[in-house]
């Protein structure tokens, strides 16, 4: 199984030197990739966790840290794609993977949050349909000379969008999603599929099931698992020491998980814009040290 890091995006720990220093120290340890996550803005009736009080953009930390690495790999997990035009997000995603060497995945999900649906003026309605549409206008832009698109949902005139992502058909696209047709688009649609932070992992091989079972090919599809974990006292699946996290770690990947990374940012001592800096910065390289894979 492939061993990633939540990159610093949220809370006390989100810094420019914390997102440079994470991302060399991560490369140096033998990590394999790093992510961030979206959160537009937070309602003043919203009640939601510490980690989404203070939330960089999910695809400028990306491309800073690509400037400091050469080999990890950088992912988001994910855009919620009805907040941004397919064509704006294609756009950016072709660069983020030109400025990182073809290093870049591409996570996408249908988002939840009321106040981000009414702040971007976004169609709650049809969003399995919409989003069927979004990625195929990804793969029209990234692959066709010239693309085009006339949909439901989205049109694209002939049309040319260069300079082209350096990977070939363009960055890999991950889907989100809980219910059963969302993990099955996943596996239809995209090259795999990534868990959220409230993910049941004790019940995580049903969902893989499903997913496999609507994938084309079932041996290529990727399982990336958001991983938060809570080293210290044991209370479920990755907690307590690093051994017992591992053994964790092991369990998923016989469950069929192909990727985790540990995303520090839900550690309430970490990802809370409420406790110091150095405090959270110290606690995160303790436990990316502690966690190094190999």
């Amino acid at each position: 199984m492939r061993i990633g890091l939540g990159a610093p995006v949220s809370g006390a720990w989100a810094s420019p030197e914390t997102i440079a220093r994470v991302a060399v120290r991560a490369e140096e340890l033998g990590y394999d990739s790093l992510w961030t996550f979206q959160r537009l803005l937070v309602g003043v009736d919203d009640r939601l966790d510490a980690v989404y009080q203070s939330v960089l953009d999910p695809l400028l930390p990306l491309a800073f840290a690509a400037a400091h690495t050469s080999r990890i790999r950088l992912g988001v997990a994910l855009v919620n794609l009805p907040f941004v035009s397919p064509v704006y997000l294609a756009k950016q995603a072709a660069t983020l993977d030109v400025l990182s060497g073809g290093r870049f995945d591409l996570g996408l999900g249908v988002g939840w949050s009321p106040t981000e649906f009414t702040a971007t003026g976004a169609d709650k309605a049809r969003r399995g349909a919409r989003a069927e549409e979004y990625v195929r206008v990804l793969h029209t832009l990234w692959r066709d000379d010239p693309a085009s698109f006339d949909g439901e949902f989205y049109t694209v005139p002939p049309s040319r969008m260069r300079p082209r992502p350096v990977q070939p058909g363009g960055p890999p696209i991950l889907l989100g999603g809980v219910v059963a047709p969302a993990l099955e688009r996943a596996g239809r649609l995209a090259a795999g599929w990534m868990s959220r932070s409230a993910t049941d992992l004790d019940r995580i091989g049903e969902d893989i099931a499903v997913v496999r079972r609507a994938a084309a090919d079932q041996e290529r599809v990727r399982i990336v698992v958001r991983g938060v974990v809570r080293p210290g006292r044991r209370d479920g699946r990755l907690t307590g020491t690093p051994d017992e996290i591992r053994a964790d770690v092991a369990w998923l990947g016989e469950q069929g998980v192909t990727e985790l990374y540990y995303d520090l940012n839900w550690h309430d001592g970490i990802g809370n814009p409420d406790v110091a800096p150095e405090s959270a910065t110290g606690l995160a390289m303790e436990i990316i040290e502690a966690l190094a894979p190999g």
